[in-house]
């Protein structure tokens, strides 16, 4: 009987010490794949799928900016200038008498049909919105006018810089601005096309080159939507990965400390595919008053020197490479000579997705 029972608290004792061995185990277990799943998130914000390829841009205002004013002659052959001192370049007019207004065909075509009544025109400067009086001008017994030029969107050509885990990309390493306002254009919405290279107008002294693409805006070559269009480049999601990453493997970001003067690459695809070509960092400014000017580079590859001359408009945005590491994306070209030009910190472009 003695044995029996020493054989039962024998047993109870290692069943206790299994549970409590097991348990701390398993915790343990729990805890490091914890701490595996947080570093691996922990470093795939820094990882990102490098670009290079061009893509169609198409950027859509709130409705339509405002150039300047004019005078106009009306139906009794005065000259007036009814918009003057009341808007200014850089507004945008969202709406006439409470009728919301999209682009600048709407906008003529509502003026037109007006009376001689007063209107108000719903203005947004900066952040502010503001309703403004004015007198349209009767050139005739059809037509007004208000005297004011207007741009309502833009579209054009560049590079994809990156891609990141949550599908947001980055591309041309500078914004969008007005070509007759040089404001930075404020977008209501966007979106990115295919498009494939047809010319390229080499860089001379004095006389930068460009990029000719072909693109189709349809809804069936659209790529994704940009949300954003900042000083460090236009951003938002692609949808057709796919379509536009061919290869999608995955590369680090470096910080503005990795970055060292010597051997680099830039990723393009002038010659109607993705290439690496080879290049010099020359110069890193951290404290740069421009923030897409930080780092300046010089072409050194041939290959690329015969096809472009060096850097041309279109390749905004293209990658800069070194050490294995993506550093920045190409920004500007130097007019008189177009074998150099700046680039922007991958670090400064990567804050706009986070």
């Amino acid at each position: 009987m003695r044995k029996y029972w020493y054989r039962r608290i024998l047993i109870m004792i290692v069943t206790f010490l299994i549970a409590v061995g097991g348990g701390y185990y398993l915790i343990e277990y729990q805890r490091s794949r914890l701490e595996a799943e947080v570093n691996a998130a922990t470093s795939s914000e820094n990882m990102v799928i490098p670009g290079g390829m061009p893509i169609g841009i198409y950027l859509e205002t709130e409705g339509v900016m405002v150039l300047g004013t004019d005078s106009i002659t009306a139906e009794d052959g005065m000259d007036y200038e009814p918009a003057a001192n009341l808007v200014k370049a850089g507004d945008y007019i969202v709406a006439l008498n409470e009728q919301t207004i999209h682009d600048k065909n709407e906008l003529a075509e509502t003026v037109k049909k007006l009376g001689n009544e007063d209107i108000i025109l719903r203005v947004r400067r900066d952040e502010q919105y503001m309703n403004i009086r004015m007198k349209p001008v009767r050139l005739n017994a059809r037509e007004c006018k208000l005297g004011i030029w207007v741009r309502d969107n833009a579209q054009g050509l560049g590079t994809v810089t990156f891609l990141n885990t949550n599908s947001r990309f980055g591309a041309l390493g500078h914004g969008i601005h007005d070509v007759d306002t040089n404001a930075l254009l404020e977008i209501h919405n966007g979106r990115v096309y295919e498009t494939s290279i047809r010319d390229i107008q080499k860089g001379q002294d004095g006389t930068p080159g460009g990029m000719e693409g072909i693109i189709v805006y349809n809804n069936y070559n659209v790529l994704g939507n940009i949300t954003n269009n900042t000083d460090c480049g236009i951003f938002g999601t692609i949808d057709r990965i796919d379509a536009l990453f061919a290869d999608q493997t995955p590369m680090e970001t470096a910080v503005k400390e990795e970055i060292v003067e010597g051997p680099a690459t830039i990723r393009c695809a002038v010659e109607g595919t993705v290439k690496d070509y080879q290049i010099r960092v020359t110069k890193i400014d951290k404290n740069t008053s421009e923030v897409n000017k930080g780092i300046v580079i010089e072409v050194t590859d041939n290959r690329l020197l015969s096809v472009t001359g060096g850097i041309v408009q279109g390749m905004s945005g293209s990658p800069i490479i070194q050490n294995g590491k993506l550093i920045g994306a190409v920004t500007h070209v130097f007019v008189h000579d177009a074998t150099k030009g700046y680039g922007i910190f991958i670090e400064d472009m990567m804050k706009n997705v986070e």
